[in-house]
């Protein structure tokens, strides 16, 4: 096994909360320890192998959006730096090194927000079939990954096992209330509306990405990761062209890999040959160093 690569952490003397598709979640009381390993998953299985330095790319890309969005939506980090963490946690301080976050322990709300400035996956498809993506009217004519006439919210649910479920705001409101909704569906568009400016920047188009939200003191707070090659469609700026896929900086690297095999998409999911693998620690990697401005420590 990759030096490199973790797959899963084993911290006997903690209380492990949820193990997650990629992240181990440890519960320190009122805190938790998040760990992001270097587990993949597509179609919502769980590959068997890892990606060196994916977990690193996931948790450092996650701090940097933490702090450059802090003035629009306040969130759950708390610290990524192992000195800081509690003394029970100093011993494991090799593996949670640059893997890890301390963050405040927040209640989350059941509803995956996703946010779109361009018309790619299932939302393509569903566009296809209707004109319209959960429940919202779009122009007719609008091809694969176009840019969209304005950034829309098409939020679903939040399945642990299986697929997530495209929903209506109405939905929405039923499940968590209006003054939630209302709140959740302005935070999502208004930070992917300044994380997507600064990255056309950098040379990279957000075409969409998901957040989660959670309560905290009564506060709807911004948790989970944000804006990663997992939770994103990163597509390079030069040679975008609407009309079909784009290259991507993210696992649709791999999806693209995995539909060529003769795979039904239910596990046992197959094994990565070794260059897809480290094409796409190289692609993770980039995505990282374009956003950031350097390369990962």
């Amino acid at each position: 096994m990759n030096k490199d690569v973790l797959l899963k952490t084993d911290y006997k003397d903690l209380k492990l909360f949820r193990r997650g598709k990629v992240r181990d979640v440890y519960d320190l009381g009122d805190k938790l320890l998040v760990v992001s390993t270097d587990r993949i998953s597509c179609f919502d299985v769980v590959l068997p192998d890892g990606i060196p330095l994916k977990g690193r790319v996931l948790t450092g890309l996650s701090i940097f959006w933490f702090d450059f969005l802090e003035d629009v939506a306040r969130n759950h980090f708390i610290s990524g730096a192992v000195k800081d963490y509690p003394a029970q946690l100093q011993k494991y301080s090799e593996e949670l090194n640059g893997r890890s976050m301390l963050v405040l322990k927040a209640k989350p709300l059941p509803v995956e927000c996703i946010v779109r400035g361009y018309l790619s996956g299932s939302g393509w498809k569903e566009y296809k079939e209707g004109q319209s993506v959960c429940g919202i009217k779009l122009p007719e004519g609008l091809k694969e990954s176009a840019k969209l006439p304005e950034i829309i919210f098409t939020p679903s649910t939040k399945a642990d096992v299986g697929h997530d479920i495209n929903v209506t705001q109405k939905y929405v409101e039923d499940l968590i209330g209006k003054e939630n909704s209302d709140k959740i569906r302005s935070l999502s568009i208004e930070i992917y509306r300044k994380a997507s400016e600064y990255a056309l920047t950098r040379g990279i188009i957000i075409a969409d990405t998901k957040f989660e939200f959670g309560l905290y003191n009564g506060e709807v707070i911004l948790i989970d990761e944000v804006l990663t090659p997992d939770s994103s469609r990163f597509w390079p700026k030069d040679g975008y062209a609407p009309g079909g896929a784009q290259p991507s900086f993210d696992k649709q690297f791999v999806r693209d890999y995995l539909e060529t095999l003769d795979w039904n998409k239910t596990p046992p999911a197959p094994q990565l040959p070794p260059e897809i693998i480290e094409k796409t620690s190289q692609k993770y990697l980039e995505a990282y160093k374009k956003l950031v401005g350097c390369d990962l420590a």
